[in-house]
């Protein structure tokens, strides 16, 4: 629907785009770092909770623990390992109510252009209303886009051959049908990521049989579903402690397998199979969990308490490595010549990346896309005044990284108030880019190599690179300073101001 005239306007010092788990920390981290700031959320669903709103699959759950994917300033409360959808939501929401930043959310308005306007020395965004096609529009010094990195209209779904032939259902994850039943019915589930060995067990039991088809397997590695540690150690420990030592201990162990896993790799692959061959029992067929690539060149998948081998092992699921060479009236016909029956067939084939939400990002009228810029420290963008975003990681728990990006970017705002700044632009004067080279090159996964060519670029060298190394990020978020020679401010008074050597 287009949009009508404008109807207000709200102004405010930042502005926010997204209530996800990035967004509304964001928003916290401002609430309590810089409680004189005005704030605004734009969220283009009509509830909070980003990600953890829009997945309503069987099983959906987090593929990160709790206590290093929740927020640092608001520990995860519960032993649950790895929590289901609605619950993180649910911790989402409590936090917006919590630090009073669910107040300043405006629901339902998608945003299309933000425009920064170098005379006024704002941010003129225009959103629009998709119900009724009303337009509204925010200014604010400051802008910061949460909005993740994937298209939230619609996931990757291949051109399958055959595909009008079938006489079942066809399915995306990203799309679940509320009334959906499954019960007794055939259902082969195709890819090999995270939201296929979660669906699997999920679905197990109430279908009659569940398929994973895979073209190559991927790494799964089981984890316990509830921490026992931290359970004993709640019976004698306060709260805050047991949870605190829960989030470092598990920050650690990731760490350790990541730089392991790079280091190693040989080794780290006889790991994983191992535990696999376990799981599976003395007559598991392995060849369908030996990946042809390194431990960590795409993500882990991990199951909680081995559900997924658990299912296998009971004959309520299987799994088929092999290619699709049509769909037919009942299932799919693989290139081996063998034929999978199914009455629902489910494309777990991935994401289609996105930045900034599908918003066009404007200077002066003029558009700007991402995929010609680099990234300063993972949170600013070069030459592109007053704007920050957050991206999580990609190689651990996303929040980790955001919760840094977020305290950067409170740290950059309070600075400029106490020296009267009104704009900052990071310049290269160095020209260090790196033609073809992402932010998320350290992953060869499809859904990055379909979409690489949308997202920002790196350079050579800091800070111009993605360290996606959270040791490293805190010392250069937190403890560096903020003037550092790269980072361009003005003053509305006296133009522009050379960066000062003195420290934040």
């Amino acid at each position: 629907m287009e949009a009508n005239h404008i109807m207000n306007t709200t102004t405010v010092d930042v502005l926010v785009i997204g209530a996800g788990l990035s967004g509304i920390g964001m928003a916290c981290h401002l609430a309590k770092d810089c409680p004189n700031l005005s704030l605004a959320i734009i969220e283009r669903r009509q509830r909070l909770g980003g990600t953890w709103d829009l997945f309503r699959y069987p099983g959906i759950r987090s593929d990160s623990d709790m206590f290093s994917f929740g927020y640092k300033f608001r520990p995860w409360h519960a032993l649950k390992v790895l929590a289901d959808g609605p619950s993180i939501r649910q911790y989402i929401g409590e936090t917006a109510k919590e630090y009073g930043v669910d107040e300043h959310i405006h629901f339902g308005l998608k945003t299309n252009v933000a425009n920064w306007d170098t005379a006024r020395r704002r941010w003129i965004v225009t959103a629009v209303n998709e119900e009724t096609g009303e337009a509204q529009q925010f200014e604010s010094r400051f802008l910061i886009p949460c909005t993740g990195y994937y298209n939230y209209d619609h996931g990757h779904m291949p051109v399958f051959p055959g595909a009008d032939d079938f006489k079942g259902e066809l399915i995306h994850p990203q799309h679940w049908p509320e009334d959906l039943d499954y019960s007794g019915k055939r259902v082969v589930i195709i890819g090999s990521g995270a939201t296929s060995v979660t669906l699997v067990p999920a679905m197990a039991g109430k279908a009659a049989h569940v398929t994973m088809l895979q073209r190559s397997p991927s790494y799964i590695f089981s984890v316990p579903g509830f921490d026992k540690l931290s359970e004993t150690l709640s019976r004698v420990l306060p709260s805050s402690m047991v949870y605190g030592m829960a989030r470092k201990r598990n920050i650690v162990l990731q760490r350790m397998i990541y730089k392991a896993a790079k280091r190693w790799p040989k080794a780290t692959r006889r790991m994983l199979l191992s535990g696999v061959k376990r799981q599976l029992g003395k007559n598991g067929d392995m060849s369908h969990f030996e990946p042809s690539y390194n431990p960590w060149d795409e993500r882990l998948c991990a199951v909680p308490d081995g559900d997924l081998f658990a299912a296998i092992r009971k004959g309520e699921a299987s799994i088929v490595t092999d290619h699709i060479d049509t769909f037919t009236e009942s299932g799919i016909r693989l290139k081996s010549g063998r034929e999978l029956e199914a009455d629902i067939i489910i494309s777990a084939t991935g994401l289609e990346l996105q930045m900034l939400g599908g918003m066009q990002m404007q200077l002066d009228g003029e558009s700007q896309p991402t995929s010609d810029r680099m990234t300063y420290k993972g949170v600013l963008v070069e030459d592109v005044p007053n704007f920050g975003y957050i991206f999580g990681y990609i190689n651990a728990p996303w929040t980790l990284k955001a919760d840094l990006a977020a305290e950067y970017l409170c740290r950059l705002l309070r600075h400029m108030d106490s020296n009267h700044y009104d704009v900052v632009v990071p310049h290269d004067d160095e020209g260090v880019r790196v033609p073809g080279e992402s932010i998320m090159d350290e992953l060869a996964s499809g859904y990055v190599r379909r979409g690489a060519s949308g997202l920002p670029r790196q350079g050579t060298k800091l800070p111009w690179r993605v360290l996606h190394n959270y040791e490293r990020d805190c010392d250069m978020l937190l403890k560096e300073p903020i003037e550092d020679g790269v980072l361009r401010f003005e003053r509305a008074d006296a133009g522009a101001t050379q960066p000062e050597a003195a420290a934040a």
